[in-house]
């Protein structure tokens, strides 16, 4: 499935619910569902600066794909970088880096967060994407 597929899938799911209460516990549920980091990778080195809650990112390519893993300490937070992983995780370097990120306007995320979680959401896509730079480059 191609990072636009999984996009639309996800602004067709969120255009199911009437109104942002319904929406937020559905990030809540997809957090529940979030791939999480092992352990020994909650460190330091792998939280996303610029969030203000902690959010650890993992990142490894596996048959030239990058596969993310993720936790965070804060519900919300942890449903937003759950439908990121969903989008990014198991996609090809190039395909992330070209990747446009509309899909997050379209659902109404960012005008529906306070600003330090707005700013976050950002810092978590540039993260991904910094990832995905990294392995682009070993690739060439």
């Amino acid at each position: 499935m191609t990072i636009k597929d999984i996009q639309d899938e996800i602004i067709d799911e969120f255009s199911m619910f009437d109104d942002w209460e319904e929406r937020y516990q559905y990030m809540i549920d997809l957090g529940k569902d979030l791939p999480l980091i092992e352990e020994q990778y909650k460190t330091e080195r792998n939280i996303i600066k610029g969030c203000q809650s902690k959010v650890w990112v993992h990142a490894e390519m596996q048959d030239n794909n990058v596969v993310f893993t993720a936790d965070s300490d804060a519900i919300i937070t942890k449903g937003i970088i759950a439908i990121l992983i969903r989008t990014f995780s198991n996609q090809h370097p190039k395909d992330i880096i070209d990747a446009d990120t509309d899909f997050i306007d379209q659902i109404g995320l960012k005008e529906h967060l306070s600003p330090t979680r707005a700013n976050g959401l950002v810092s978590m896509v540039k993260q991904l994407k910094m990832y995905a730079i990294a392995y682009q480059t070993q690739l060439n």
